[in-house]
């Protein structure tokens, strides 16, 4: 039986996910990243193949047909999902792969790949998260209370996560996301097949 796992990780806008993540997989590069498909236009600074792979919506809606998408999320007219294959490649070889996702795909996620480890980042309070929103200064004060009515809904459902990393200082969260990964390596249901090993019954 394979060891690999696949990784999710959720939070709501202005959490930090995006910077610890970032930071995880630089401390652990073995880590694979989920690539998401997307047909929406490629925005100014993107990369095709670094966080998403652009696709027309003929294309994804061939993928929802044929059962070749984990989850997948229609937001604004614009489909959003994660391809099954590459994921259940690195788990079956046994590597761990990471998938950001938010709450409504994590639900979906772990109804079909039980073993996997969901990690939800929060903010230390609400009153940090609408200052964090604020200081971008990239949104009007209608898009922040938007972003924040969504943000108390993803964080009522950080109960469904199996750890939650606080955001409230980024060096201490990253060391906190960095050994749940560890931590997770040695879980028991990963390594049965030691344990026989061990006392040479394979």
């Amino acid at each position: 039986m394979s060891n690999g796992r696949l990784v999710i990780i959720s939070g709501p806008s202005g959490s930090g996910k995006d910077t610890i993540l970032k930071r995880v997989l630089e401390i652990l590069p073995e880590i694979k990243f989920s690539i998401s498909s997307i047909t929406r236009p490629m925005r100014p600074g993107e990369v095709e193949g670094e966080k998403y792979n652009f696709v027309s919506k003929e294309y994804f809606e061939d993928m929802i047909k044929n059962d070749m998408l984990l989850e997948y999320n229609n937001y604004v007219g614009n489909y959003y999902g994660t391809p099954k294959a590459p994921v259940e490649k690195v788990i079956n070889e046994g590597g761990e792969i990471i998938l950001e996702i938010d709450v409504n795909g994590q639900k979906n996620v772990k109804s079909q790949v039980e073993s996997s480890l969901s990690v939800f980042i929060m903010p230390p309070s609400v009153e940090v998260l609408r200052e964090r929103l604020i200081g971008r200064g990239t949104d009007s004060a209608e898009v922040i209370e938007k972003r924040m009515k969504t943000a108390i809904f993803e964080m009522e459902c950080a109960k469904n996560y199996d750890y939650i990393v606080i955001n409230d200082d980024l060096e201490k969260a990253v060391e906190d996301f960095v050994t749940i990964i560890k931590a997770d390596r040695m879980n028991i249901q990963r390594n049965n097949k030691i344990i026989d090993e061990v006392l040479g019954k394979c």
